[in-house]
């Protein structure tokens, strides 16, 4: 069994509305509707848990009550990190699942190629993390000044869905110290050793964080639904 866990916990701070960024429509949807409605139509999900913010767990249960999904598990409370959210989603999945999948539940453009090629990846590799080239130039700065470049031939944009063996997941966190510096899964699972598979993905996969990010969804969407 593959379990998807959909973190929309955030607060949406840093999109400056007075509602979570989940609940705001893309093409007529919520995003954490359109986001969940991908991995309900994967073939390779079998199940489906979304971690809400505790504030919000009624409005979350009632925007996916209206699209009647088959595949969704349950709706959780999620903790103060992103971490512990994650926590709380995979204490949440179904017994059996063999493969956990992580995914944003701001990221309505992920496709079911790359769901099902990161899935099928960390089943035979252990972990495997949804990766983009990195287009620009990074540099490095210290105080006011530019101190350095980066080569970017080595760097990658970390995406969702991350996935992994069930196990490997559920030992790094029942191991690990949670907080704000744990950004993703494969962070976790990078420190204690285990070496994470990175699978090519698509630069559409954006992470909806500002209203600009909304802007470029809706477009790509509209584009995508047209081809």
């Amino acid at each position: 069994m593959n379990t998807a866990i959909i973190v929309a916990a955030g607060s949406g701070s840093r999109f400056g509305a007075d509602r979570p960024k989940q609940f705001l429509e893309l093409a007529g949807k919520p995003i954490i509707a359109r986001t969940v409605l991908i991995f309900e139509s994967s073939p390779v999900i079998d199940a489906i848990v979304v971690v809400a913010s505790v504030d919000f767990l009624e409005e979350t249960e009632a925007v996916l009550a209206k699209e009647r999904l088959t595949t969704l598990r349950a709706v959780v409370a999620g903790g103060e990190t992103r971490s512990e959210s994650v926590a709380a989603g995979l204490n949440a999945v179904p017994s059996g699942t063999e493969i956990v999948a992580v995914h944003d539940g701001v990221r309505p453009l992920v496709s079911e190629d790359e769901i099902e090629r990161t899935l099928r990846a960390a089943a035979e590799y252990g972990a495997a993390c949804l990766t983009a080239q990195m287009t620009d130039t990074v540099k490095v700065v210290d105080g006011a000044y530019v101190v350095g470049t980066l080569d970017r031939r080595e760097l990658r944009r970390a995406l969702t869905p991350q996935a992994f063996r069930y196990d490997v997941l559920k030992d790094v966190y029942d191991n690990a110290t949670l907080g704000e510096a744990v950004t993703d899964e494969c962070f976790l699972v990078e420190e204690s050793g285990t070496k994470v598979l990175s699978v090519s993905g698509s630069q559409r996969n954006i992470k909806i964080t500002t209203p600009d990010d909304l802007l470029i969804a809706e477009a790509l969407f509209r584009a995508g639904n047209e081809e």
